[in-house]
């Protein structure tokens, strides 16, 4: 998506070698209109697929994962991080490492809103090391649903997750694919 990597170029700010921030409009402020146009984008990238669910992670995953809903006329569910005490028993966990805040977290999904007749579309803002990724995969497979694919804001491809995941046979489409970054340049596949 040509205009997603313009905004990176023009308001994303690269810290080193491997963080790069999108906070003005993707995951602190988020800009509304264009966060709609990923999700379309996304959407179409998926059509055919059958899909009745979209998954995310909370919490910067939910406005592209929503905007994608939206196109696709399916419910979103996100994983909370942490399991909340109203959640019955039924519930799809995983204990994934965020490399963002340096801990392992657990993710949960309640089973009431996943389930063996569903197709699922992954979407996430960033794949970097894949471990949120990794985590909502495992929550697909322990509810019994069909993995339609993952979709993508950024991928950080030089970091290997999305290598992982592909080897695994899961489908992966990102709306712009980072191939190097640096303070004075970042280098799109």
């Amino acid at each position: 998506m040509q205009k997603l990597k313009q905004k990176i170029i023009e308001e994303g700010r690269v810290i080193g070698t491997t963080i790069l921030k999108v906070d003005s409009f993707l995951n602190h402020q988020i800009d509304p209109q264009f966060t709609l146009e990923m999700g379309r984008d996304l959407a179409s990238r998926f059509t055919g697929e059958g899909i009745t669910k979209v998954l995310t992670v909370e919490a910067s995953g939910i406005a592209v994962a929503l905007s994608t809903g939206l196109a696709l006329g399916v419910p979103v569910v996100f994983a909370k991080k942490g399991r909340a005490s109203t959640q019955n028993s039924k519930v799809y966990t995983s204990e994934i490492f965020s490399f963002t805040r340096q801990e392992s977290v657990g993710i949960y999904v309640s089973g009431r809103f996943l389930g063996p007749g569903d197709t699922v579309l992954i979407v996430d803002d960033f794949l970097a090391h894949g471990e949120a990724l990794r985590g909502m995969v495992e929550i697909v497979r322990q509810a019994g649903c069909r993995l339609a694919g993952v979709g993508i804001a950024i991928e950080k491809e030089f970091q290997g997750g999305g290598k992982k995941l592909r080897d695994q046979g899961i489908r992966i489409e990102s709306l712009a694919a980072i191939r190097s970054m640096s303070e004075e340049n970042i280098e799109f596949l």
